[in-house]
């Protein structure tokens, strides 16, 4: 059936983009649903390893990278938290070499700022002791503890007992390297199609090649042998339309920022991290500078009020009613009822905010500060409330096509864009093996 409409594939400046109108063939061999920074990355690795491929992204926002890739703190983390011998560690730390790679071939800008994990207090201390010993196991680079007067050294304003210091550590814009992945993946021959949100996966009965119609909210059909999803805050709900399970659920929890003043922007050189409380589920506020000089001040997690909400006004009722309905998160508020509260408290109340700061930099003050961006992260919880931290991937349950051939990535873990090259080869390699792919 054609299509009355045409569908423009959008990508970046400087690729040229062809209408795609009822002539073009619309038939791809992989199609990705999800244009953040793993869904490209990985849609990029796929045909860079088969450009005889034809692959497809689909995008249900106008441009690459708008939600999560491109509204997260920018830090090229180098995966000193991570449990030892876990994929999580060593993505991480494998992507953090492949990114500075990728990044100096692009000419991408960026700056090794380093990192600073502060104990502020003998309890921290201790914490810290073992968390240098996780690092240690995990390869991180040239990782080091420094006592209080190599912190003076390296942040001249920050006070701590004890640090760790890990120098290869950075700082980039993350929504713009996405962009570059789908610059590479469109100069390889492939297609990125934006504004074309999902609405329903469909068996086609007159195509055997290409068995699976994936159609728009607006009606426009593209068909695919195989398709790869990367839903991010949708994944879950992606999942769902091909008979997976609702759970792991995605849960939204907002992160809030402050912005330094720029008279005061000298004072934080590097980033500057609290030492986790394995008691809370979230790290907690820290000091990153931005590649644009400012320096962001946070975030807190508060839950968002729908799944793309970005501030306290950002409200969908039945998003909103389906995250409470949840057991997992019932279950999750309730074992952290005194902390979520407080951090809505220091939502509202930036002077909260600030007394946590100042536990690292005294000398900020509540009138050097003022209301910043916020990002929303897609946190998947269990049944029983319980963050889960690890890769999902999931089918739907049958022998139909759209069970056989429908991978969903349902969870990539923090810290995703720091190991999307990393987790884009763990794909890829899953894609080869589970659709058969040049064998």
């Amino acid at each position: 059936m054609l299509l009355s409409r045409k569908i423009v594939p959008r990508t970046l400046a400087g690729i040229a983009s062809r209408a795609y109108s009822a002539d073009v063939n619309r038939n791809y061999d992989i199609v990705v649903v999800g244009g953040g920074i793993v869904g490209t990355a990985s849609a990029r690795e796929i045909l860079l390893r088969h450009p005889a491929l034809r692959i497809a992204i689909v995008e249900k926002e106008p441009k690459l990278a708008f939600h999560q890739s491109g509204h997260n703190s920018g830090v090229i983390h180098a995966g000193i938290y991570y449990k030892p011998g876990s994929l999580k560690a060593k993505l991480c730390v494998e992507g953090l070499h492949l990114s500075y790679k990728y990044l100096d071939e692009k000419s991408i800008p960026y700056k090794k700022v380093g990192k600073l994990i502060v104990a502020t207090n003998p309890v921290e201390v201790e914490r810290l002791n073992d968390l240098y010993q996780r690092s240690l196991a995990n390869n991180v680079p040239d990782v080091q503890v420094v006592d209080q007067a190599k912190i003076k050294e390296i942040e001249p304003y920050c006070q701590g007992l004890k640090a760790i210091w890990s120098p290869h550590t950075g700082i980039v814009d993350w929504g713009l390297v996405t962009q570059y992945y789908g610059r590479d993946f469109k100069a390889a021959g492939g297609d990125v199609y934006i504004n074309f949100k999902v609405a329903k996966f469909s068996e086609a009965p007159d195509n055997l090649d290409y068995p699976i119609v994936v159609r728009s909210e607006k009606g426009d059909e593209i068909r695919a042998r195989h398709i790869l999803t990367c839903g991010g805050l949708q994944s879950d709900k992606i999942a769902e339309m091909t008979g997976c399970s609702a759970v792991p659920k995605i849960v939204p929890f907002r992160g809030e920022y402050l912005l330094l003043n720029p008279d005061k922007c000298h004072m934080v050189r590097g980033n500057i991290y609290p030492v986790p409380d394995p008691r809370f589920p979230f790290l907690g506020v820290h000091f990153t500078p931005r590649m644009d000089g400012s320096v962001w001040l946070g975030p807190n997690a508060v839950l968002a009020f729908r799944r793309e909400g970005y501030k306290w006004s950002d409200i969908n009722v039945p998003e909103l009613i389906d995250a409470l309905r949840f057991p997992g998160f019932i279950k999750m508020a309730s074992k952290f009822v005194g902390a979520g509260m407080m951090e809505i408290a220091r939502s509202a109340l930036i002077p909260l905010q600030v007394r946590e700061l100042q536990k690292f930099i005294p000398d900020i003050h509540e009138y050097d500060v003022a209301r910043g961006p916020a990002g929303v992260r897609a946190q998947a919880l269990d049944n029983d409330g319980n963050l889960v931290d690890d890769f999902v991937f999931d089918h739907g349950t049958g022998e139909s096509v759209l069970s056989k051939n429908i991978l969903h990535c349902r969870n990539a873990p923090s810290p995703g864009a720091t190991s999307s090259l990393s987790i884009a080869k763990m794909i890829a390699d899953k894609i080869e093996h589970e659709f058969h792919i040049g064998k």
